[in-house]
C-alpha cells in the first residue's frame, strides 16, 4: 500500500528534514510542522526541487503548545483531504545527570518527548480514527531499551515511555485498517550530536534516514535501525550488566 499524504512533526532539521527529503525522492505529498518557519520554507523549496510534482504544505507548531498540537495536526487534515501516515518525530535531547541542579533541563526534556509526544499521538490517532485507516509512527530511541546514564537518564525514559505508549495504541487498533510502527534510531548524525566526536556506529544523515524511511515504509511493528549492530544490540542491551551500560553511555 502507497501511503501517498505523510506529516511529519519536528521536520525543519535532523531526522525529520532528512524523511522529508526520502519521501519527497518517492513522489509523496507531505505535511511539516516544526517551531522554526523560516528552516520550513526552505525546506518545502527544497523538497519541491526534488520533485516538482508533490505538494508540501507547512505550520509552526511548538509541540509543548499543546492546543496548538490539535489545531496543527487537524488542520493538516483539512489541507490535504486525508492523512495516510502521521509520524511523531518531534523531541529534544537536552538533560543531566538527576541529582546535579538542572531539574529545569530534565524537566524540559521529559515534557517536550513524553507529554508533548503523547498530545501528539493523541491528534493524531483522531484523525486516523476518524479516517478508520492509516498509518501511525513514533520515532523512539535505542536508548529506550535501557535505563541510561549522566546526561541522558531522562532521555532514555522519555523514549522508553514513548515506545510502550506506542505499544499500547498498536494493541488498542489490532485487528483494524490503523497501523502503528515505533522506530529506535542508533546513532545517526544530526544537529544535536555533531560536536561529539567519538561516537560508535554512528552513520550520516541519508544513510540513517533511508534506514528509518525504508523500515516505516514495510510498516513494522518495531524497528531498530541501521539494522547493523542495532538490531543485535537490543537484545544484547537486554541481559548486559549495569559495569557495562555504564561504559556505552
Amino acid at each position: 500500500m502507497t501511503r501517498q499524504n505523510i506529516l511529519i512533526t519536528g521536520a525543519s532539521s535532523g531526522l525529520g528534514k532528512g524523511m522529508a527529503i526520502e519521501f519527497a525522492k518517492k513522489g509523496r505529498n507531505l505535511a511539516l510542522c516544526a517551531r522554526r518557519l523560516e528552516n520550513l520554507e526552505n525546506l518545502k523549496q527544497e523538497l519541491l526541487n526534488i520533485n516538482p510534482d508533490i505538494n508540501v504544505f507547512i505550520r509552526q507548531l511548538d509541540v509543548d503548545n499543546h492546543e496548538q498540537v490539535f489545531e496543527v495536526i487537524h488542520g493538516f487534515a483539512e489541507d490535504m483531504g486525508s492523512i495516510d501516515r502521521i509520524i511523531i518525530n518531534a523531541g529534544i535531547g537536552k538533560g543531566a545527570p538527576v541529582g546535579t541542579g538542572y531539574f529545569y533541563a530534565n524537566k524540559q526534556t521529559a515534557e517536550t518527548n513524553f507529554v508533548s509526544a503523547l498530545a501528539q499521538c493523541e491528534a493524531a490517532m483522531e484523525v486516523l480514527r476518524k479516517q478508520n485507516a492509516g498509518h501511525l509512527v513514533t520515532i523512539s530511541s535505542m536508548s529506550a531499551i535501557r535505563g541510561a546514564r549522566r546526561a541522558i537518564t531522562v532521555y532514555a525514559a522519555t523514549k522508553a515511555g514513548l515506545s510502550a505508549l506506542t505499544e499500547g495504541i498498536r494493541i488498542d487498533v489490532l485487528n483494524t485498517p490503523i497501523k502503528v510502527t515505533t522506530i529506535h534510531p542508533g546513532f545517526i548524525r544530526t544537529e544535536i550530536n555533531e560536536k561529539v566526536k567519538k561516537v560508535p556506529f554512528i552513520v550520516d544523515l541519508e544513510t540513517g534516514c533511508q534506514a528509518m524511511v525504508k523500515d516505516i515504509e514495510k510498516e513494522v511493528a518495531n524497528s531498530f535501525v541501521p539494522t547493523w549492530p542495532w538490531a543485535l544490540f537490543r537484545y544484547l542491551a537486554k541481559i548486559a550488566p549495569l559495569s557495562m551500560l555504564a561504559k556505552m553511555s
